[in-house]
Order: C-alpha cells, then sequence, then structure tokens
C-alpha cells in the first residue's frame, strides 16, 4: 500500500509498505477513504515527531471495512464507518469514570501508532461508527473534529437566548458557531483576523464577524453584549486571545478553552482580578470521547450530518492526493496558503 512515512521531524516520506495484518481477533482492517489534516499533525510532523518513529500519522479519518477479526460481529466487509482515534486501557480511574480522554495509558492510532495517511489502517471493532450512506467520505473525514467540538461544547450548558463569542474562526471555530447555534444561542459574536474566515463564520450561522486586528475586540464585545458575552469559546491557541476571552465574558460566565497553548499564557493581575470578582469559570476541554465509548458526541454528529442540521463541507477548502501531502502540509506551515480544513482523498 501506499503511505506517507515519517523518519524524524520535518521527514515525511512518501513510500510503499505492506498492507498491515490483523492479529488480534477484535480488530478491523479498513480501506481508507478520506482523512482529515489537523493542526496537531503539523506539529507531530514538522516539530515533535511520533512516539516510534518510522510511522504513519494521521488521526481524523473515515473508510470502508476490507475484513475483520475472528471475533467481530458488528461490522462487515463493506461496511462505511468513520475511526474515534484514541485506545483507552478501559482499566485506570478515568477510564472506569467514562473519562477517556484522560486516559492514563492510552494508545493512540496517528500518534502513538501508524495512522490514516496511508491506503489501510487497523483499527478495534470498538472504536468503530457506522457512517450513514447519505454521508460522503470527504465530509466523513471532519467527523473526528467535529466530535472534538461538540465535546467542549456540551460543557458550556449554553441555553436558549444565549449570546456566545467564538474567537478564531478555524474548522474548531467554524464547528463551535454552529454547535452553539444548534444549542439554542441567538446571538453568535465571531472575530478572527483573515476573511477568508470571516466569511465562512457568516456561512456557518454567525450573527456579526469583527476583523480583531481592526478594534480592540474585548471592548467591542463588551459594548455589544452589554457586559459581556455569556459564554466565549476560544479556538485560536494564541496567547493575547486566551487573555482577551476571559476580559469579554459576562460576570459569573464561562470561558470554554478549545484551543491549545503553543507557549506560556500570562493573565495580567487585572485580568486575574476579574477572574475571582466576577466569578468566571473557566473549562479546558480535551478529545472527543464519553461513556458508553466512544461517546454520544460520535452518534450525535452523524445524525446532524444526516439530517443536514451540522455543515461540513462548505469549509473544506481542498482534498489533495496522498502523493501531495508532504508539500501541502509544508505550505500549511509556511502559511503560503489560506485553509480551514483540507481532507487528503485516498485512493487518489
Amino acid at each position: 500500500m501506499k503511505a506517507a512515512v515519517l523518519y524524524a521531524p520535518g521527514d515525511l516520506r512518501i513510500e510503499y509498505r505492506d498492507i498491515p495484518v490483523i492479529t488480534n481477533d477484535d480488530d478491523v482492517l479498513i480501506a481508507v477513504q478520506a482523512a482529515g489534516i489537523c493542526g496537531s499533525d503539523l506539529d507531530r510532523i514538522f516539530k515533535t515527531g511520533m512516539y516510534q518513529m518510522p510511522a504513519v500519522p494521521g488521526h481524523e479519518f473515515c473508510g470502508i471495512v476490507k475484513k475483520v477479526g475472528n471475533g467481530v460481529t458488528d461490522f462487515k466487509t463493506g461496511d462505511r464507518v468513520a475511526v474515534a482515534p484514541i485506545l483507552p486501557c478501559f482499566k485506570c480511574d478515568s477510564c472506569e469514570q467514562g473519562n477517556y480522554g484522560q486516559c492514563s495509558a492510552y494508545d493512540y492510532i496517528g500518534s502513538r501508532r501508524d495512522g490514516a495517511f496511508a491506503e489501510y489502517v487497523i483499527a478495534p471493532a470498538q472504536n468503530l461508527v457506522r457512517m450513514p450512506d447519505g454521508i460522503d467520505f470527504i465530509s466523513g473525514a471532519v467527523v473526528e473534529p467535529a466530535c472534538v467540538a461538540l465535546h467542549g461544547m456540551l460543557k458550556t450548558q449554553i441555553k436558549v437566548g444565549d449570546t456566545v463569542a467564538v474567537m478564531g474562526c478555524g474548522a474548531i471555530g467554524l464547528l463551535a458557531i454552529q454547535f452553539a447555534k444548534i444549542m439554542g444561542a441567538t446571538k453568535i459574536l465571531a472575530a478572527d483576523i483573515l476573511e477568508g474566515k470571516l466569511a465562512a463564520a457568516q456561512k456557518a450561522g454567525a450573527s456579526e464577524v469583527f476583523d480583531s486586528s481592526k478594534m480592540d475586540i474585548t471592548a467591542e464585545i463588551i459594548e455589544l453584549t452589554h457586559g459581556g458575552a455569556d459564554v466565549v469559546v476560544e479556538t485560536a491557541g494564541v496567547p493575547i486571545v486566551q487573555e482577551q476571552c476571559v476580559r469579554m465574558v459576562k460576570k459569573q460566565g464561562m470561558v470554554l478553552f478549545l484551543g491549545t497553548a503553543h507557549q506560556d499564557v500570562v493573565f495580567p493581575k487585572e485580568t486575574f482580578e476579574g477572574i475571582i470578582r466576577n466569578e468566571i469559570t473557566m473549562k479546558g476541554t480535551w478529545n472527543s470521547f464519553s461513556a458508553p465509548f466512544p461517546g454520544i458526541e460520535w452518534r450525535a454528529v452523524m445524525e446532524l450530518l444526516e439530517n443536514g442540521k451540522l455543515d461540513v463541507s462548505s469549509f473544506i477548502t481542498n482534498s489533495v492526493s496522498l502523493g501531495d501531502l508532504p508539500d501541502t502540509l509544508l505550505h500549511m506551515k509556511n502559511r503560503e496558503i489560506e485553509y480551514n480544513k483540507i481532507v487528503v482523498k485516498i485512493p487518489e
């Protein structure tokens, strides 16, 4: 099979490998049809590397069941599936409480073991989520990040009539906008510094969009909401934005951090004092899993995609071939292209 193999940070090679063989009765061989490129893939491929190399990255994917282990009864050859990438231990305290994203001894497709930037991949049957025929494979590659966004948004407990501010309009931000609307928010304010992303945010359902490079976005949000948004969702992973979010939320409101930190996040004493005096709730969120595994997020996203209440196709920038993946990743890293979500189409 053809695969993108990472030998060292910055050294990704397209080469031919043996098709993986099922060695566990509960495993399934999947013919990958499409795989999304995540921001974490860029860090992994160019900076940190994978846990063991050489190895194949890629964890956002869907495909067709090609072969099943002797113990698999729920799936058969030809089934269309998306795949939850985490492999929890199911034994630690976190797993026993259904908090699989906090598992103490997890494995992970695409970072700790071979992933989906290849024509075939192995996954346990319990990680498979059946994909309705009405969902195309390109959209299926975005199921995993949609579940990540929903997992976080469920923590906010957004109510009908709430005002939500979404800071950062990449793929996760656009999904957060849609979920805020589905959950009942009546005013959704979205900010970014790129015109294309703001246009996508408007299409996704934002009530108003703002170029935060051209204004004091914190003051703007506070004025428009008469004191701050009920919920502020941070998806940019930028320290200045992470601090702004804490200042633009209303008293006793909530800030949800969906973006990761790439450097130290420092709060001025006035901002920290505001957290205390205004009794602000700050919540972090990680991954996309809940009990029963892989979680309500995966079932809900499939249903929302199937009935047209969730749209991912509008912000898929384009699809590329597996052979074009190394050059595409380099362009993304160097910010030579503007994108929201790029999907690798497999087979070509």
